[in-house]
């Protein structure tokens, strides 16, 4: 699915310590917002619209193309040699 950008206002001297202790903690604000959003359109979109857009965004399979035959080997002509 397409990406979109949101933009949220916040205290600049706030972001800063939220940053600071989030990375302490091995995660950022960036992260954390991502799965708080995620979290938010698991409870307010109902579960019918979620399965439709994971549809819409699963790749459809791509069709399997049939596999060449095998070649025959040319028969090779007997020689009066191989006769006898």
């Amino acid at each position: 699915m397409k990406k979109a950008n949101i933009t949220v206002a916040f205290d600049e001297e706030k972001l800063g310590a939220l940053e600071f202790s989030l990375k302490k903690g091995g995660s950022s604000v960036q992260a954390r917002l991502e799965q708080t959003l995620g979290q938010l359109y698991e409870r307010a979109v109902p579960a019918p619209v979620r399965e439709y857009l994971d549809s819409r965004a699963a790749p459809a399979p791509r069709p399997k193309r049939p596999r060449p035959a095998p070649k025959e080997r040319p028969v090779q002509a007997e020689t009066e040699a191989d006769q006898g």
